[in-house]
């Protein structure tokens, strides 16, 4: 029997929001949306199960295609019942109709009613509300910035978005943060940088991120420090005038390399660029099972001020499990060894959600975590990518084995207040399991700035490297006029052979004539 629901939908303009808002209603099911020109196996597979959702947008300035703009049938439908109701909504057999205005206001009232009727059908409300964006901050951040008060912004989220009081006031106290923590930057004038190391020693079974099994790849990773180079040498000579406020070295498994190797390529960022300004330099060293006292040193002989050993759980049959030979064991070896060489700004990330991880399960991995007093502590809940192994396994086996609750991520911000640490950034995912969210947490002046630049979109960050995304943000006065991008090639050997290709995208983007 299908564990698919389908939301069949005449104008696929406001589909995939619509999609977000069913998906975190109706989470015992995978959803998929049928609209017109989709492909015609998912409307035979549709027409098989049964639609069980159907939005017909009737007013032509707001959803209908020029196609049913110029069909006598649209018309003919729109007279069938009170055209002064734009959208006729159909679940699970019962037909619901809106009636509301023209183009953000339409929008904003449509969404609203729609999580108000969905609230009544399933009898549960969600904890964000009507928000089904990665950064719910971002509207506290900028109302702050308007000068708007605390009870102002709360309002907002309570009535507008119809957020629960705890989130609503999680992103207010996380906003405020960020604030204070950016204010120290050149936000306009400055910028950031990022390297992209696509190597890891596996890849585990959730992951959908750009990386490559280093055991494959070990002879090109020589040549690919030195397209990443060359491109960090365009960039150091682009953005010589301007400084420079954070390096973060991200992955995959930056430290799948060799000690030789990072040296080369830290030295040459640091040959090339004005670290004086640099208020954070991060390294993700990640996976144990890729971590050395050796690697370590490297780091720390290049200034290196913060960086991650992440266990993603301390219950090894989980790691097992996920395809993450990094064992507990491998973490609790390396983790006094980081301690002895200095670094005093560690991260964790923990992923909640994971095939039977319980409470008791969760509960052990933050007593662990307890115990080795990390600086900062990334609690992620899992998203299930779709091109992930996880959700291959999912379709297999079903997501009863997958569970992410209230409880657990309870558990988690109890532990992470325990240990002194603060709230400081927050983001979402499509598909995460609970529609509950990421949340950084971190001591006083042990922020990881990095991630509050890459959510709140406030600061140019220059990205270099494999499958890597450079983000230019447009200042007009104090205020973002715009953002725009640029993307690098996922794979490895024809980023390697398309380096003046990638840079010469950067130099569009960098354009003074633009």
């Amino acid at each position: 029997m299908s564990n698919t629901r389908y939301l069949k939908i005449n104008h696929e303009k406001f589909g995939y929001d619509v999609l977000a808002m069913f998906q975190s209603f109706f989470t015992d099911c995978s959803w998929q949306l049928v609209f017109p020109g989709c492909r015609e196996n998912i409307i035979e597979e549709a027409n098989a199960t049964g639609i069980f959702a159907e939005l017909e947008f009737l007013n032509s300035d707001i959803g209908l295609s020029m196609a049913d703009k110029n069909d006598e049938s649209a018309e003919s439908k729109r007279s069938d019942y009170d055209a002064d109701f734009p959208v006729k909504v159909c679940i699970d057999g019962e037909n619901l109709f809106y009636k509301g205005g023209e183009g953000k206001a339409f929008k904003e009232g449509f969404g609203g009613w729609l999580y108000d009727e969905l609230k009544r059908i399933t009898g549960r409300a969600l904890p964000w509300g009507t928000l089904n964006g990665v950064r719910p901050t971002k509207l506290a951040y900028q109302r702050l910035e308007q000068g708007m008060s605390h009870d102002e912004i709360l309002e907002y989220y309570l009535t507008e978005r119809k957020t629960s009081v705890e989130k609503a006031e999680l992103a207010i106290e996380i906003a405020s943060r960020e604030r204070e923590i950016l204010s120290k930057l050149h936000m306009k004038e400055g910028y950031s940088l990022y390297i992209g190391i696509p190597f890891c020693p596996t890849t585990c079974l959730y992951c959908s991120f750009t990386s490559y099994p280093i055991a494959q790849f070990r002879k090109q990773v020589d040549s690919y420090i030195d397209a990443v180079i060359k491109e960090l040498e365009y960039v150091a000579e682009n953005m010589k005038d301007k400084p420079l406020d954070t390096v973060y070295i991200g992955g995959g498994t930056p430290t799948t390399l060799e000690p030789a190797q990072l040296d080369r390529l830290i030295s040459r960022v640091e040959e090339l660029f004005d670290m004086k300004d640099v208020a954070e330099f991060t390294v993700e060293a990640g996976r144990a099972d890729s971590i050395t006292a050796d690697k370590l040193k490297v780091l720390k002989e290049h200034n290196v001020t913060r960086i991650s050993i992440n266990p993603q759980t301390f219950n090894q049959e989980t790691l097992d499990f996920i395809g993450r030979k990094a064992t507990v064991q491998q973490l609790l070896d390396i983790w006094p060894v980081a301690r002895e060489l200095g670094f005093d700004n560690i991260n964790m990330d923990i992923i909640l959600g994971l095939p039977d991880e319980d409470e008791t399960k969760v509960n052990h991995t933050i007593e662990m975590i307890k115990e080795l007093k990390p600086d900062s502590l990334t609690v992620h809940s899992l998203a299930i990518k779709r091109a992930s192994k996880l959700s291959q396994w999912i379709v297999q086996n079903g997501k009863s084995t997958l569970k992410n609750t209230d409880s657990t991520m309870d558990i988690a911000f109890a532990g992470a207040k325990e240990l002194g640490l603060e709230p400081y950034y927050l983001y979402r995912q499509k598909n995460m399991s609970g529609n509950f969210e990421n949340v950084g947490f971190a001591q006083d002046g042990k922020y990881g700035i990095y991630n509050i630049l890459i959510m709140e979109e406030v600061q140019t960050i220059v990205a270099c490297g494999a499958g890597t995304v450079t983000k230019r943000v447009f200042y007009d006065g104090d205020k973002i006029d715009k953002l725009e991008r640029c993307e690098n090639v996922k794979d490895v050997a024809l980023y390697i052979e398309k380096i003046d290709e990638m840079i010469e995208r950067k130099k569009v983007l960098f354009s003074d004539e633009k």
